[in-house]
């Protein structure tokens, strides 16, 4: 009888921001199935990292369980100095680095993500759109945040896009809470 354990690790070790110091943020593209491990490892040493995870639910033997899983399989963002990336290649886990040279924009994307876990806003993995309609959420759980809709008719799905990685976080919203801050042109369905 298999008795698999679920693996639980803290989604943020560390703080979501800016560094001041001489530490950046940069994207880590993990081997398979990885992404757990590296950031174990993160942790044991000290290493400031964010590993986005959604809640999903599952039915296993008539039971409902709940499965944590990673928004962005084989990815975990990390704040790291060149001693602390020599620390991570040591693992063995780790596949490639992706350099971020928008440290603000990544953090406030991730900063959004994380914002709606603590509020637990149901996410889920999502298209990353290249255009679209720009948004921002102006109540419930999630108000201030700024997302992207695919066009009018979808006003109820938002996208919380990570530009760097081009995957995004799909959050359910009202239209009442949802303000077009984007051009836009009105188009009438006859």
């Amino acid at each position: 009888m298999a008795t698999h354990k679920p693996v639980y690790i803290d989604e943020l070790y560390g703080e979501l921001e800016l560094f001041t110091d001489d530490r950046n943020w940069v994207v880590v593209h993990t081997k398979p199935r990885c992404e757990k491990k590296v950031a174990d490892y993160a942790k044991k040493n000290q290493i400031t990292y964010y590993l986005p995870q959604y809640t999903d639910k599952r039915v296993y033997q008539r039971r409902k369980v709940d499965v944590d899983k990673i928004l962005f399989p084989s990815y975990i963002f990390v704040g790291i100095d060149f001693k602390n990336k020599q620390e991570l290649l040591i693992s063995g886990y780790t596949v490639n680095f992706l350099k971020v040279n928008a440290q603000k924009e990544l953090v406030d994307e991730l900063r959004a993500i994380y914002y709606g876990r603590q509020k637990k806003v149901e996410m889920q993995p999502g298209l990353w759109l290249e255009k679209g309609l720009e948004v921002e959420i102006v109540n419930g759980p999630l108000k201030g945040i700024h997302g992207v809709v695919e066009n009018q008719s979808k006003l109820t799905e938002v996208r919380l896009q990570v530009n760097i990685l081009r995957q995004a976080v799909l959050v359910k919203v009202s239209t009442e809470d949802i303000k077009i801050i984007g051009e836009y042109e009105v188009v009438e369905i006859d």
